[in-house]
This record gives structure tokens, sequence and C-alpha cells, in this order.
């Protein structure tokens, strides 16, 4: 049974939410702002977070911030803004998915199912295979990465676009392709959320991230995996 927390000052949407995704069998703890975000995402344990942008104490991007230090849990915002830059900063403070205010709870159980398949956390995960190129490794089976020697922390949706690409080196995607196969066909999002992942995995397992020996641009189309390694854009 997968374990969610749901935070959001506003408390009746909270006992809304709460209520339907227990329907669905998932256990469900909840809070009121973002130091209670904080506080109950290090105690651990939990499978997914949803996390309100606009909260008392501190807001839902800083809870974000905070939770990204110790935790790779995947983490949805929720939202009554819907302009593209605020979705854009959520994802720079390593929010794997937005949901806009109002929502359908339909919605809402899509978007939780979807990521909780992606993080694996609602399957027995098989000891899956080990990806590597260059100093680049993956265990998809434990979802964990390494640069060199050092373990590295990626969210859900920055392990499923980082293992696309590394099982399909060479194969060039379109920021099209990618919010289509990583983000679902659901997703309705600016192309600039690839973007974003992008150089945030540059950063996170690249040497040099303005120069990227391995997650390569080809200008004009989209991005791919070069297992060949030398440096490029």
């Amino acid at each position: 049974m997968a374990k969610i927390l749901v935070v959001d000052d506003e408390q009746v949407l909270v006992k809304g939410i709460k209520f339907n995704l227990e329907h669905e069998g998932y256990h469900v703890e909840v809070g009121y702002d973002g130091e209670q975000a904080v506080e109950l995402a290090r105690e651990g344990g939990f499978d997914l977070i949803m996390l309100d942008l606009m909260m008392p104490k501190i807001d839902g991007l800083q809870a974000c911030m905070r939770i990204r230090e110790f935790s790779n849990v995947p983490i949805i915002m929720l939202t009554a803004r819907g302009e593209d830059t605020d979705k854009l900063i959520g994802f720079e403070y390593g929010a794997d998915d937005y949901i806009t205010k109002p929502f359908n709870i339909l919605e809402v159980k899509a978007r939780v199912r979807a990521l909780l398949r992606r993080s694996g956390a609602t399957e027995q995960r098989q000891s899956g295979a080990i990806l590597t190129v260059g100093h680049i490794r993956l265990d998809t089976g434990a979802r964990a990465a390494w640069k060199g020697e050092v373990g590295v922390e990626l969210t859900a949706k920055e392990f499923d676009l980082m293992e696309l690409l590394m099982r399909n080196p060479d194969r060039v995607y379109s920021r099209e392709n990618l919010l289509n196969v990583v983000w679902g066909y659901e997703y309705i999002g600016d192309y600039r959320t690839v973007d974003v992942h992008v150089r945030r995995l540059r950063e996170k397992l690249e040497v040099d991230p303005a120069n990227p020996e391995y997650i390569r641009t080809k200008w004009g189309v989209g991005y791919y995996l070069s297992n060949r390694g030398g440096s490029g854009s």
C-alpha cells in the first residue's frame, strides 16, 4: 500500500483528497503548512507527496526545496496559479508534476497512479538492469544513480528521463516525444519542462554541465544520449 502525504492549508480540500485517495486503497497522512510538510517528510516512509504552492510559514516551493535536500520522493505541486513560469520554477525546485486548481479528483487520482507507477512504489520491483555509459550508472531496479562512485539523487521524472535516454543511445527524441513518453500522453505542459529536466540531469551527472559529454542536444530536433562521450551541447 502506497503512503501519501497531502499538505494544503485548505482543510476542506485536504479532507476531500484524503477521502478519495483512501478510497483507492492508499494510506494518507495530512498537514496544513510548509514547515509541517518538511517535518513529516523527514520522518520518511512516504511514496508520494502533494504540496500546495501557497501555504503559511513557508510556501510549497521552499518546502519542496528543503525536502529535496534529503529525499527524492515524487512530489506533485497543487496550485491555483496556471502560469508556465510558476510551473517551471516548481520543476527547478524539484517538483515532478503540477496540478492546477480547481481540479477534477479523477485527474488527481490519474496523476497519482501514473507517478507512483513510474517511481515503482505500487509494484514489486525486480532486480532490474544496470545501465552504464562512461561514468554514469543507473540501477533500474533500485532506481539508483551514480556519477562515478558517488551516488546521485534523482527525482522520479529525472530518473525516468535518464533511463529512457540510456536505454536508447544515439536515438534523438523531440521535446514532444519526451513529454509523451516520460510525462504521459495526458500531461499538458510546456516543452520547456523537458529543457529544465535535461539541464538538471546535466548538472547532476555530467563532469562539465556547460559542455556535456553524454546528454547531448541535436539542435532543432531534440535530445539524445551519446555512448561515445566527447564534448557537445
